[in-house]
């Protein structure tokens, strides 16, 4: 097996390949190192089979978008991510095959709701659940810091204790730790209750990523277009949420809200299928659309995508075009399949 950390900064991509076939992975690859991972993969004569990012990053902005169309690498996350174009969702106990090699997935959640890790024969990638002497903040983008402590505790530290872990970022300049070092020493969770470890994460006041505007959407989305303006979090935060059963059952009443769909087209007939009489607009589309909407106006807009996180943003976008009755659907289409409540395809 062939593994190597490819930026030598604070933001964390792995090369995983292996030797016998020459087919290799890319976690976690940042946009501005694209050229980078090109040169290394034609140095070492590799074949990129498949990004992979380990949660949707709120610091930079990831190239798996760009590897995908570039070489043809298939896009790997967690079914809760965000993002369209994502070509294989995995779970918990999934295998992603590479020549020789296996990959688990572990669903780590926390930090973000769609978190992996990685493990890989002796050693671990915890994206940013569990850092080398910290772990990932859980304050925004849908963290939630009892889910990261189940995760750590539940998932990653029954590992062996000789286990390699290697995370998404480091601030410290450190290059590995093992999961026997972060039981003992770790002083976030070492000899932390579950409690005392959700009081710890939700007092830390830290200032917001410096980035996270110019990153966080663009990879919840996968856009890049000067003609959208995609709203502030202060905006994000204003719109009401909805649960799909709320909803389901709102669609039934004698004064049902309007559903409008921000996902791809590609998305709308595909496995999770659509809401019974929503409408499609895809968000890049919204704002040169929005006429088409402007007889619902005096109607409550649900606005619907995979996750209920780009149509948070939809819904905030409309909000700024003057809709006032506007809620997002809470968890998205992946909600409503869970619930088993009704779609067309």
């Amino acid at each position: 097996m062939l593994f190597r950390e490819l930026n030598r900064g604070k933001c964390k991509t792995y090369l995983v390949a292996c030797e016998e076939t020459r087919d290799a992975v890319l976690v976690d690859p940042v946009k501005e190192k694209l050229e980078r991972y090109l040169a290394i993969l034609a140095y070492e004569r590799l074949r990129l089979t498949a990004v992979i990012d380990t949660h949707t990053h709120a610091d930079h902005r990831t190239a798996s978008f760009d590897l995908r169309e570039l070489v043809g690498a298939t896009a790997i996350m967690h079914r809760r991510a965000p993002a369209p174009h994502i070509d294989r969702h995995v779970d918990d106990g999934d295998r992603i095959p590479l020549g020789a090699i296996e990959i688990e997935v572990l669903h780590t959640p926390g930090h973000t709701p769609d978190g992996i890790s990685l493990h890989c024969r002796d050693r671990v990638l915890t994206g940013d659940t569990l850092m080398i002497r910290g772990t990932g903040r859980s304050d925004f983008a849908g963290g939630d810091p009892g889910e990261q402590y189940d995760a750590i505790f539940g998932k990653l530290f029954r590992l062996p204790d000789e286990t390699l872990v290697y995370p998404a970022h480091d601030y410290r300049g450190n290059l590995c730790s093992t999961i026997g070092d972060e039981k003992r020493s770790n002083p976030r969770v070492a000899g932390r209750t579950r409690e005392a470890y959700i009081e710890l994460m939700n007092n830390l006041g830290l200032p917001l990523p410096d980035k996270i505007q110019e990153c966080l959407q663009p990879n919840e989305t996968a856009l890049d277009d000067d003609r959208l303006r995609f709203p502030s979090l202060v905006e994000l935060n204003k719109v009401r949420q909805r649960a799909a059963r709320d909803v389901c059952e709102a669609l039934q009443s004698p004064s049902p809200p309007f559903v409008l769909d921000v996902r791809e087209t590609e998305e709308w007939s595909g496995e999770l299928g659509h809401i019974p009489g929503s409408m499609l607009i895809p968000l890049k589309d919204l704002p040169a659309r929005v006429g088409e909407i402007e007889a619902q106006k005096d109607r409550e807009i649900v606005v619907v995508c995979r996750a209920g996180v780009r149509s948070t943003t939809g819904a905030a976008i409309l909000i700024g075009l003057g809709f006032e009755h506007v809620a997002n659907l809470k968890g998205g289409m992946l909600d409503w399949n869970d619930q088993r409540l009704a779609v067309d395809r």
